[in-house]
């Protein structure tokens, strides 16, 4: 749901109370020009910033996959599981149209994107910059 409500809101240029949206970009990640268009390439050597002030969140689907870029053709390099402590940094749109959230996994010291579906309320509340 909070996926759905990021998406609708970059696309109509609204803000919501709670979500915070990127001002249009340059060239996003993979060159795209907002929030809405954006995807971060597996391997991609751009590391989006801790933008996230929460620094640890208890939790996650199990098993879900820590991926190399926002999308589920990326490499897996680690797991979530339930007693993980999770540092989200931010988060974004992949190219499956779902939303993404950069962390590191305190736990497993493992960092990489998640799919917010599978997160403790639902990723990131936070853009990543362009």
């Amino acid at each position: 749901m909070r996926g759905t409500l990021r998406l609708a809101a970059a696309v109509a240029g609204m803000a919501l109370p709670g979500v915070l949206l990127a001002a249009p970009a340059q060239a996003g990640p993979t060159g795209g020009d907002d929030v809405a268009t954006r995807h971060y390439a597996c391997n991609s050597s751009v590391v989006p910033p801790n933008s996230d002030p929460i620094s640890a969140t208890t939790g996650g689907t199990s098993g879900a996959r820590i991926r190399t870029g926002s999308s589920t053709s990326c490499t897996a390099v680690g797991t979530v599981e339930p007693s993980n402590q999770l540092d989200y940094h931010c988060w974004t749109l992949g190219n499956d149209g779902a939303t993404w959230t950069y962390l590191r996994n305190v736990t497993t010291n493992r960092r990489g994107w998640v799919r917010d579906d599978l997160l403790p309320g639902n990723g990131s509340n936070y853009a990543c910059p362009n």
